[in-house]
């Protein structure tokens, strides 16, 4: 094989296999960010939350999705965590558990869209998962946060 062709190869080898080795570490793992990845034992329903919300035993409960849904309304006492599907998100979560002891109760929830198509809750639930929480759990709703919390008389606050 002449120099060139050597070169050639070497160049569309790496071009090849190096964004397979890096992806990875892009971001760019559809499957396990998914909602569809988090296991079903760590989902929690709305109507099983708010029971616990009245008997007064309360976890830590973040919304990880937009700003503009947690103003409007949100449930009662959940703290606002960043949007889930940005980097930037994430960091705002990551820093606002990163001192809490492993085994405090967690449950997440985003509420913008059906819950097959979320782009927060798979990111948000995947990070806390590899931070090493073992209480977590998701808020499964199935529709959006309005018909499957608050139009069914939940308690919900709003920003001001």
């Amino acid at each position: 094989m002449n120099r060139t062709c050597a070169v050639l190869s070497r160049t569309l080898s790496l071009a090849f296999f190096v964004p397979l080795a890096i992806l990875p570490l892009c971001g760019q793992q559809s499957q396990p960010l998914s909602a569809a990845a988090i296991p079903q034992d760590q989902l929690i329903r709305p109507d099983q939350l708010n029971r616990e919300l009245q008997s007064h035993n309360t976890p830590l409960i973040l919304q990880v999705g937009s700003r503009i849904l947690f103003d409007e309304a949100h449930i009662a006492g959940a703290e606002y965590a960043g949007p889930a599907s940005r980097p930037e998100g994430l960091a705002l979560l990551r820093n606002r558990v990163a001192n809490l002891p492993r085994q405090r109760a967690i449950v997440i929830y985003c509420g913008c869209c059906p819950w097959d198509r979320c782009p927060n809750i798979g990111p948000a639930w995947h990070l806390l998962h590899q931070m090493g929480f073992t209480h977590l759990r998701v808020l499964y709703i199935a529709q959006n946060f309005g018909a499957d919390w608050a139009d069914r008389g939940y308690a919900v606050e709003k920003s001001e």
